[in-house]
């Protein structure tokens, strides 16, 4: 890998730290008339959707800058532990991954397709084995 490319593999590394943050602190936004209007604290899911599309998106652009795994899913990694490390031990010692079903969409809506795009670059590039 070029030097240029290095570089960009550890911004796109950082964008999914800052997004991952970003998704956790979000991630219980509510119509409970606090942020949004007062729907009886009806949930609004919209972080897990976020990470739907970034995350696969992060790992495709790893993918074009070198063939190897761990390249590729360098992203996708530094994602998963981002959400670990700050939903347990957050900012303060808060607990930011909530146990409800929220936490859990969250985390199938950043892995599940990204895991997916992950194994597209990794066919393409390893081609057809016969």
């Amino acid at each position: 890998m070029a030097g240029r490319d290095r570089v960009l593999l550890v911004v796109l590394m950082l964008d999914a730290i800052v997004l991952a943050v970003v998704e956790l602190l979000f991630l219980p936004l509510a119509f409970d008339g606090y942020l949004l209007p007062n729907l009886d604290g009806f949930p609004l899911p919209l972080m897990p959707v976020l990470a739907a599309v970034t995350t696969p998106w992060l790992v495709a652009t790893a993918g074009k800058l070198s063939p190897r795994l761990a390249v590729a899913a360098a992203p996708l990694l530094a994602w998963i532990v981002a959400i670990a490390w700050f939903g347990m031990f957050g900012p303060g010692g808060d607990l930011l991954l909530t146990a409800d079903w929220r936490s859990l969409l969250l985390f199938a809506g950043g892995a599940l397709p990204a895991a997916v795009v992950l194994g597209k670059v990794l066919a393409t590039t390893l081609g057809p084995t016969t």
